[in-house]
């Protein structure tokens, strides 16, 4: 490598990936364990030497091995001769390790908001019908003003949604419950995933993954991805958020001699299984914009054709491995791959492909003027990191010497949606939980409270509290809190009036008395 190209391997003659055409985009594809993750290492080593940060996802967890140096053995030794690659030594390069459960590297946090209900629906697996009312919940929070920034938040604004349904059906189209509870329970699948760990702040700053170090060399930044794998809509739907915020907030930049960062897509088939066409439009219009904002978008599977071909014609540099044509399956790949190449007389590209070994790959790279060189079968250069795995010291010291740990390691809590929301609701309930106390139970009548007495001599009420006679006061007539005899009895009393032998026996009262009266 010189300052403006990357050794890639050598065939008939040295195969180059030049710096300013990297961020024309590429795909790393070929079957397993043909060298796709050493033909990534080689590749990033270069463009960090460059000066360009990479951003790397680790789904078998060898990638790690970027942070410390390897070890030359006869094998590394004999290739290094191979591939005439000039002033080999064995290094680390400056590394970052994240991962979207903050286990293994710095938690990767976004919020729900910035999500977006486009990508949640896509998580949640959501129908067509409950991603629009996920989408109304949204634009009601954007009026409400409410932050969406974790899934309690969102918890809350579904809530706060079923319980004013028939305003909000008016005002933004129809809410059903039933789709409130389907986005409910994709929330509770998510949370059960450990998905709820993607969402809250501190956010991931974009200018963290676009770091270089004190030499000049660009950080990698390497996301542990093997338990994220076990969940292929969150892995795909993550990176394709991440990938959605590059391309909303880096400003154009045009042509440039060296990318400003190289994202690469490993197990690029999850992004684009069961994706809808919306989605699939999604990546297609970032991938042809995001490269004039200086990003190069590299894919990585097995298969070239799991890339859409409306995708794959904007990856410019190629690099295939071998393809092992067993099946009817293997063979239209085996096709594909031929096909997309600029052929070269002396290669039988498809038959070719089947013959490769470890080690060795069908390049093609952008040269001059952005013309695709021929197709060359070429032997790919050693990296000179460790190719495996590192030990968990090895990750916790690395980790330690992060100038990012302190920024994103502690959660944090602000006030947002459901502590809005939920002050409103305990302040809606404080006044009807009185009014309850207070209104008459079925069956009462209402009558009202006695009057206290007042003394003879000033008509004053007498103090709550005086001594034993205070005490029995409160007794007869009440407090505010509790009831005295005296409301008892009126109570029972106005009970008694609705009811037939009430009136017989205020009827035999009144008569009684009447009837005293006429006697005297």
């Amino acid at each position: 490598m010189n300052d403006d190209r990357i050794l890639l391997g050598q065939g008939k003659q040295p195969v180059y990936l030049l710096a300013k055409y990297g961020n024309r985009h590429g795909l790393v594809a070929g079957a397993t364990g043909t060298g796709k993750t050493v033909s990534l290492l080689v590749m990033a080593e270069g463009f960090s030497r460059l000066g360009v940060p990479v951003f790397l996802a680790d789904v078998k967890g060898d990638v790690a091995g970027l942070a410390v140096p390897g070890v030359t053995n006869d094998k590394v030794k004999q290739r290094v001769a191979q591939t005439d690659v000039e002033g080999y030594v064995n290094e680390g390069s400056p590394v970052l390790f994240w991962d979207l459960y903050g286990k293994a590297g710095h938690p990767v946090r976004t919020t729900v908001s910035e999500m977006g209900p486009t990508l949640l629906s896509r998580i949640l697996e959501l129908n067509d019908t409950q991603a629009g009312v996920l989408e109304i919940a949204f634009k009601l929070a954007d009026d409400r003003g409410l932050l969406l920034l974790d899934l309690d938040d969102l918890r809350a604004l579904l809530g706060f949604v079923a319980d004013n349904r028939k305003e909000i059906s008016t005002t933004y189209g129809l809410v059903s419950a039933a789709s409130i509870a389907a986005i409910q329970r994709g929330l509770l699948t998510l949370e059960r995933e450990g998905g709820e760990a993607m969402f809250g702040e501190p956010a991931l700053e974009l200018g963290d993954f676009m770091r270089t170090d004190l030499g000049g060399r660009g950080v990698v930044s390497i996301l542990a991805a093997d338990q994220l794998m076990l969940k292929p809509r969150l892995y795909s739907s993550f990176l394709l958020w991440l990938l959605s915020e590059l391309f909303e907030n880096l400003p154009e930049v045009g042509d440039v001699d060296r990318p400003k960062l190289v994202f690469c897509f490993d197990e690029a088939h999850l992004l684009f299984d069961d994706a809808p066409p919306a989605l699939r439009q999604r990546v297609e219009q970032v991938v042809r914009i995001i490269r004039s904002k200086g990003v190069g978008v590299y894919f990585c599977s097995q298969f070239p054709d799991d890339v859409p071909n409306e995708i794959l014609g904007q990856l410019g540099n190629r690099v295939q491995h071998a393809l092992r044509a067993y099946t009817p399956r293997d063979q239209k790949a085996v096709r594909t791959a031929a096909e997309t190449f600029v052929p070269n007389p002396a290669l039988d590209v498809a038959a070719v492909i089947g013959q490769l070994g470890v080690g060795e790959a069908l390049v093609s790279t952008l040269q001059d003027k952005g013309v695709p060189a021929p197709v060359e079968r070429a032997l790919i250069a050693p990296p000179r990191c460790r190719m495996g795995a590192i030990t968990p010291e090895e990750r916790a010291a690395v980790r330690s010497r992060s100038p990012v740990g302190a920024k994103y390691d502690t959660r944090v809590n602000r006030e947002s949606a459901y502590e809005k929301l939920s002050g409103r609701a305990a302040t809606a309930a404080a006044p009807s939980r009185e009014s309850r106390d207070d209104a008459p139970r079925r069956g009462e009548i209402a009558v009202p409270a006695p009057e206290a007495p007042r003394s003879r001599r000033t008509g004053a009420e007498p103090p709550a509290e005086r001594g034993a006679g205070g005490g029995l006061s409160d007794i007869i007539w009440g407090t505010k809190r509790r009831q005295g005899m005296a409301e008892a009895l009126a109570k029972q009393a106005a009970r008694a009036v609705g009811s037939e032998i009430g009136r017989q026996i205020i009827r035999g009262v009144l008569g009684g008395i009447l009837g005293g009266s006429r006697r005297r």
